[in-house]
C-alpha cells in the first residue's frame, strides 16, 4: 500500500482514538498502520523523564536550540514509517509548525524505553524503524532487566553500531552522556 494511503488511514485512526478513553497511539510500521494503546507505567514514566531531563541539560552546549521533548509523532514519508517515540531529540522551533508529524530527517535522536511485562510493543520492529527513518541515535532502555542499547550509524541492515551497558554505567548516548544510577527497574505486577 502507498504511503499517502497509509497516512490518510492513520488519520482516520487518530479521529477515532480522540473518541475513546484512555491515552492512544497511531503510528505506520512496516506492516501499516496501527492504532494500539499507550500505557505506560510510573516506572516508565520517571525512566523517560530522568533521560529528557538530563539531554535538556546538555543541549544547548552540544545542539544549541534543539530539545529533547516527549513523543511527537516522526515519519519518514518515502520510507512509509511513522512512529511516536516515548522521546526525540528535535530542533524546538519544530514544535510550533503546523502538521501532526516531524519528518524523522529533522530527528537527532530516539529513546525508547520498553513497556512493562504484558503491555506489548515490539522492540524489533520499532527499533528497525528508527534505523530505516536514518534516525542517527536510538537509546533503547529496558527495565525488566535492568539493561540499556544504544544504537548508532543506521544503515540498510538495521544499525551498524550497538554499545550495551547495565543500570548504574554512565551511558555514552551520541555527544552526550547520561546517568543511570537512579533508573529503577519494574516491580513484580501490581508494585
Amino acid at each position: 500500500m502507498e504511503y499517502a494511503r497509509m497516512r490518510a488511514i492513520a488519520e482516520e485512526l487518530w479521529a477515532h482514538a480522540e473518541r475513546l478513553e484512555g491515552a492512544w497511539r497511531v503510528e505506520i510500521g512496516p506492516s501499516g498502520p496501527v492504532l494500539a494503546m499507550a500505557w505506560p507505567s510510573k516506572r516508565h514514566a520517571g525512566t523517560v523523564r530522568r533521560i529528557r531531563d538530563q539531554l535538556n541539560r546538555q543541549l544547548p552546549a552540544t545542539h544549541p536550540g534543539h530539545i529533547c521533548a516527549n513523543g511527537p509523532v516522526i515519519e519518514h514519508a518515502v520510507r512509509g514509517r511513522m512512529r511516536r517515540p516515548d522521546a526525540v531529540v528535535i530542533p524546538e522551533s519544530v514544535l510550533d509548525e503546523g502538521g501532526l508529524a516531524v519528518d524523522a530527517l529533522r530527528v537527532l535522536a530516539v529513546v525508547e524505553v520498553v513497556r512493562p511485562p504484558g503491555l506489548g510493543g515490539d522492540r524489533a520492529e520499532r527499533l528497525g524503524d528508527c534505523s530505516a527513518m536514518g534516525v542517527p541515535h536510538c537509546l533503547v532502555v529496558d527495565p525488566r532487566t535492568g539493561t540499556i542499547e544504544v544504537y548508532s550509524d543506521p544503515c540498510r541492515a538495521g544499525y551498524a553500531r550497538k554499545d550495551a551497558y547495565i543500570y548504574g554505567d554512565s551511558v555514552r548516548f551520541g555527544p552526550w552522556t547520561i546517568a543511570t544510577s537512579e533508573f529503577r527497574r519494574y516491580g513484580k505486577p501490581g508494585e
